[in-house]
């Protein structure tokens, strides 16, 4: 017998980015969900052009439950990878219990069956929600070690700040032809949770190395330790020459992602931030190696 579920009084729609006030919802349900305020997409280029939002309405314009789907191309092991990607998952308690997010999982799994992608990724604190759906987690590592001998660099790196509508172009610009940073595990799109996830999370920094045409998000940790959070480019940077353009002199670094393109290696060390990255597929995907998904790609 299949589980209930209840709609009365609600309104399903799908695909209602391009309406300001169903944008708006989705932004109150976040914000009241998680504490995520993901607003400020609208101005730095909106939403991933390919999502696909599905969702219950209450007569109010209240959005009651949320799922949002879209493509999200990734590389696993040097193999190009058409995936999707679940996000902005919640539902407003008054309508819990009721069926609706087993719905709207259906219904974007539908979606992601149509397109045909060989795999799909989410992250969540609930995973056992996504388990009877064949999801099944896959372990993050990051990369931790001593940190390499800065190479000495005649041109320092500029800060960038997304809201200068300057630097906002150059980081479009270089997020659209952007190399994987790694052939382990990354994504080779996504410039949208790029973008939001700068105004996440306060303490990262963004810096652009005019001579090799790279962004680097990464933070400044305490005693002596920097993390490498992402590289943006076409060709990724030695780490050595990433951290003498920024003038670094850390003792130890981590790395948030496979290092195999930074010229420089680390233990790998299991990354548990209260989320687990999962993946759906019907192959035998998985990287070769311990990785794990860049933070500035996080969804």
């Amino acid at each position: 017998m299949s589980k209930s579920f209840d709609s009365a009084g609600l309104t399903f729609r799908k695909d209602y980015f391009d309406d300001r006030a169903a944008w708006t919802a989705l932004v109150s349900l976040l914000d009241d969900t998680f504490g995520i305020d993901i607003g400020p997409l609208r101005h730095l280029g909106g939403p991933d052009p390919t999502s696909m939002p599905f969702g219950w309405f209450a007569s109010n314009d209240t959005l009651a439950a949320n799922l949002t789907a879209f493509a999200m191309p990734i590389v696993v092991n040097g193999r190009q990878i058409e995936a999707g990607a679940f996000q902005s998952g919640a539902v407003r308690p008054p309508w819990r219990r009721r069926g609706l997010y087993r719905d709207l999982t259906r219904k974007a799994l539908e979606w992601c069956e149509g397109r045909q992608f060989e795999a799909i990724v989410l992250y969540t604190d609930k995973p056992s929600l996504y388990e009877s759906y064949g999801f099944s987690i896959l372990p993050m590592h990051r990369y931790c070690g001593g940190a390499p001998k800065p190479r000495s660099a005649t041109n320092s790196a500029r800060q960038l700040d997304p809201w200068n509508k300057t630097d906002l172009a150059l980081l479009q610009e270089a997020l659209k032809t952007r190399a994987p940073v790694s052939d382990v595990l990354a994504v080779s799109g996504n410039a949208a949770m790029f973008l939001v996830n700068t105004q996440l999370d306060t303490e990262v920094r963004l810096s652009w190395l005019d001579e090799e045409k790279a962004i680097i998000a990464w933070k400044a940790g305490a005693a002596g330790r920097f993390s490498l959070l992402d590289v943006v480019a076409a060709e990724i940077p030695p780490l050595a020459v990433i951290l003498g353009r920024l003038g670094a002199l850390p003792e130890h670094v981590d790395v948030f992602f496979s290092p195999d393109k930074l010229d420089w290696g680390g233990e790998a060390v299991a990354f548990d931030n209260g989320t687990a990255f999962m993946l759906r597929t019907t192959t035998d995907l998985a990287p070769a190696s311990p990785a794990m998904l860049s933070p500035m790609a996080d969804f």
